[in-house]
């Protein structure tokens, strides 16, 4: 398993804007290979900011890399520098592998 996850720190009075991009997007996540799930969490506010995260998971790194590379990838980034203008700096991307899952099922 694969995590991609992408850090945005959000000035409190864009928050609802920030969010309804996010929950308004047409995601095409679902037509890749190897796609598990997507969450979009959002965190702690301090200092008049607000931290959220895509958090992406993936059957495995390769999969991932592939969307990047992929027409979905492109159709879904094609505006982000329209709404680099709600969050300061730029998102902060991290990747995990797993090297532990714990299930229910044991």
């Amino acid at each position: 398993m694969f995590i991609a996850m992408n850090r945005f720190t959000v000035p409190v009075e864009n928050a609802a804007e920030f969010e309804a991009l996010w929950l308004g997007r047409d995601s095409k996540l679902y037509e890749l290979p190897g796609f598990v799930e997507f969450h979009m969490l959002k965190g702690p506010e301090e200092d008049g900011r607000c931290l959220y995260a895509s958090h992406t998971v993936w059957e495995n790194e390769d999969r991932f890399r592939d969307w990047t590379r992929s027409q979905q990838f492109r159709d879904a980034h094609a505006r982000a520098g329209e709404t680099k203008k709600l969050y300061e700096g730029g998102p902060r991307f991290e990747g995990f592998t797993a090297i532990q899952t714990i299930g229910r099922d044991g």
